[in-house]
């Protein structure tokens, strides 16, 4: 984990969240730094996906409460927590399939620094803003190049998101929220990926969530593990491994008094 941490940028204290009778979310107390790269793992029904719902404003929760810089945004919706700086890729990302790669990004652009109304640019042409210096310095990073004349509705899966991620990047939220980021991509894909993602360590607070550990383990800073609901480790990546609580429920190995490790029954 790292040992330089910003300050605090998200907080949640005792949030809970139930379904009738089904608690997806319970009691969770959690911390998020600036600049910090974290991960929340768990299998499915872990309530990681429920738990992001709930720091991005998709659910309210039925107790406890969520704090963004400090200030309480419980009751805040999506939209203006967008706008402080809380960005989910989908949020900014929805694109345009029959524009090309490079046009959806300075329609991105534009919509984060300019405000123009979508009819304003389409009517003024895209073409003279490709050249834009901050547009193509996210093609260089996210290495689209070779696909920034595409239409987006040819693209692979690996390439679209990518083009997705660069797209909430470009608008320089405080904080990057991915919520499985990597689902349904080849391993190539993954890599690439997770290879853009890493030039932001240090400048850029990023949270996933993440079902497989595997695909995240050498990227995350720090890794929390939840189980029915509730954080069961929180710390390095190595130190969450190691505990007996993530061995039972989320590897299912439990070890026995002797040391010998066995499948969970």
């Amino acid at each position: 984990m790292s040992t330089n941490l910003g300050a605090e940028i998200i907080k949640t204290v005792g949030v809970t969240k139930r379904f009738g009778e089904l608690v997806a979310v319970n009691k969770v107390d959690y911390l998020l730094h600036e600049n910090e790269v974290a991960g929340i793992i768990g299998a499915n029904g872990s309530g990681k996906t429920t738990f992001f719902n709930l720091v991005t404003g998709y659910f309210p929760p039925d107790e406890g409460t969520v704090y963004y810089k400090g200030e309480d945004i419980t009751g805040t919706p999506p939209e203006q927590r967008v706008a402080m700086g809380m960005m989910r890729t989908f949020q900014l990302t929805s694109t345009f399939d029959n524009l090309a790669v490079i046009d959806n990004l300075v329609l991105s652009y534009f919509r984060a620094y300019q405000k123009h109304s979508l009819f304003h640019l389409f009517t003024n042409t895209c073409k003279k803003h490709r050249k834009n210096e901050k547009i193509q310095a996210i093609v260089e990073t996210f290495e689209l190049q070779d696909v920034a004349d595409r239409e987006v509705r040819h693209l692979g899966l690996g390439e679209k998101r990518r083009l997705e991620i660069a797209m909430a990047i470009l608008a320089e939220p405080k904080v990057l929220l991915l919520d499985e980021p990597l689902a349904g991509l080849a391993e190539n894909e993954i890599k690439a990926v997770l290879s853009v993602l890493r030039r932001h360590i240090g400048t850029q607070t990023i949270l996933i969530v993440e079902h497989k550990i595997s695909h995240v383990e050498d990227f995350l800073q720090r890794l929390t593990v939840m189980h029915e609901g509730r954080v069961i480790a929180d710390g390095g990546y190595e130190e969450c491994l190691r505990d007996p609580e993530v061995r039972r429920s989320y590897w299912q190995i439990d070890v026995s008094e002797d040391g010998v490790e066995e499948a969970c029954s």
